[in-house]
């Protein structure tokens, strides 16, 4: 039953459980058998709840099987959301003892759903890094090459997904660590508007900047997705009061008339050749179908970076500050030396971050008057391998998880939807992905325009050469 099952989408595996092809439970059992015989090199899950997950599907009905979109399908979550009675360790030492008393927002909508989780994946420790790198549970790989890192933060999300152990999961993105790991694995993956998805019940990194992000195989799994955990919780001061969209409703309009801005400086800069390229046959394609390709021009990038580090650090510290003064000998040497650096920071050079933000939200948001979308690359590498510590591309040095980040840190700040989706193998194997940016709360032409693009058979990639 593997075959059938391990890399099919969330709507198909729905029609089959509609039809009688399969029960819940022999869902759930496909993917434990997937789970155990793959997260050895893997590395995607750190807790797994096969037993409470197998006993939720057996009390599904029939009929609890015709409710919500993932009704019987399951997923995973990153270990940074609250599962009731399940271990929330964040991928650190430090949260080793740490029992969730209630869902997450998102995943009580999921319970709601009648969604089945089957565990918690890893990440990078407190979701600090790109890489996805953890001494304590290990580093998840890429399933086109596990020599190479599933990028992170999420990490493990990515991994789950693209190894088949389950065919959706949750993550949460600060500076991309949703996108970027989608894109080197070959997914999908969505960051929302800024309090589309609510955070509560996350273990927060950034205030400013997380975000709740969703990872499938496909642009009608992740509309569906989307529409089940959007909503507004007045706990979480992030969280907008917006009525919920029906996402599939928009996904088979045409995108004729659609305006689809081109960045002219940064986002096509100091990238891979064959990424580049990638990206011209998909505004060609565009084009062909009836969208406008017309060119903006982005606020000044030089210091964005350092912008969003200036903010990260002191919230991370802030969030943190009571655990470490408790615990502070079980986190990882390079967290509590990111966590110093918000020591170092100054509340002037926060402030001044703080109003950099609201000026580019500001900026990129009149973007928005001249177009629909924006199209970028999702990053400017393929996967790299494990244990890579910089990139050199056009005689220019860059850390690693600098160099995931590149193209999608910018959006976290603004707080714009943005998607990532392959688009393209690069000649080593590996997944190629484009980015599209919408309006706020304007997910509805995001993912129009992604599934236009994923309908072509000239976008398509091939699946990684996984064991089923």
């Amino acid at each position: 039953m593997s075959n059938n099952i391990a890399f099919q989408s969330v709507k198909n595996l729905r029609s089959m459980l509609q039809r009688g092809e399969v029960t819940p439970v022999e869902l759930v059992d496909t993917f434990a058998e997937r789970i155990e015989r793959h997260n050895p090199q893997s590395k995607a899950f750190i807790t797994t709840t096969i037993d409470t997950a197998r006993e939720q599907a057996s009390r599904l009905s029939r009929g609890d099987l015709n409710g919500s979109s993932f009704a019987g399908i399951p997923y995973a979550s990153k270990d940074l959301f609250d599962v009731q009675g399940v271990r929330t360790s964040a991928g650190s030492r430090a949260f080793h003892d740490r029992i969730a008393k209630k869902d997450a927002f998102a995943i009580a909508k999921l319970r709601a759903a009648q969604a089945v989780s089957l565990g918690k994946t890893n990440l990078h420790e407190f979701a600090y890094g790109a890489t996805g790198e953890n001494e304590v549970y290990g580093t998840a790989v890429n399933a086109y090459d596990p020599t190479r890192l599933a990028g992170g933060s999420s990490s493990g999300s990515a991994a789950a997904v693209a190894f088949g152990l389950v065919p959706a999961a949750l993550g949460t993105d600060t500076g991309g660590s949703v996108r970027a790991p989608a894109a080197l694995n070959g997914l999908v993956g969505f960051k929302p508007t800024i309090g589309r998805v609510p955070t509560s019940g996350v273990v927060p990194y950034c205030w400013t900047l997380d975000h709740v992000g969703l990872m499938t195989r496909t642009i009608a799994d992740c509309a569906d997705l989307l529409t089940i955990v959007s909503g507004y919780d007045p706990s979480d001061p992030a969280s907008v009061n917006r009525t919920v969209e029906n996402y599939p409703e928009a996904l088979d309009q045409d995108i004729s008339g659609l305006r689809v801005g081109i960045p002219s400086n940064f986002y096509y800069e100091r990238a891979d050749d064959e990424i580049l390229e990638a990206l011209e046959r998909v505004k060609e394609y565009l084009v062909a179908n009836g969208a406008k390709l017309m060119p903006v021009t982005f606020p000044d990038m030089e210091h964005s970076r350092t912008v969003s580090l200036t903010v990260q650090m002191p919230e991370a510290l802030s969030a943190h500050s009571a655990y470490l003064q408790e615990r502070g000998d079980l986190y990882s040497a390079d967290f509590r030396a990111g966590l110093a650096l918000g020591q170092c920071i100054l509340a002037e050079h926060y402030v001044k971050a703080k109003r950099f933000i609201e000026i580019y939200r500001q900026q990129t948001n009149r973007l928005f008057d001249q177009v629909d979308l924006i199209l970028t690359p999702a990053t400017p590498e393929i996967a790299q391998k494990v244990g890579t510590v910089k990139v050199t591309r056009n005689g220019v040095n860059e850390a690693i998880g600098n160099a995931i980040t590149r193209f999608t840190t910018f959006f976290n700040m603004t707080g714009h939807p943005a998607l990532a989706m392959p688009c393209a193998m690069h000649t080593q194997g590996l997944p190629i992905a484009l980015q599209l940016v919408g309006r706020y709360f304007d997910e509805m032409t995001v993912l129009r325009a992604a599934h236009a693009i994923e309908r072509s058979d000239q976008f398509s990639i091939p699946l990684p050469k996984v064991d089923v």
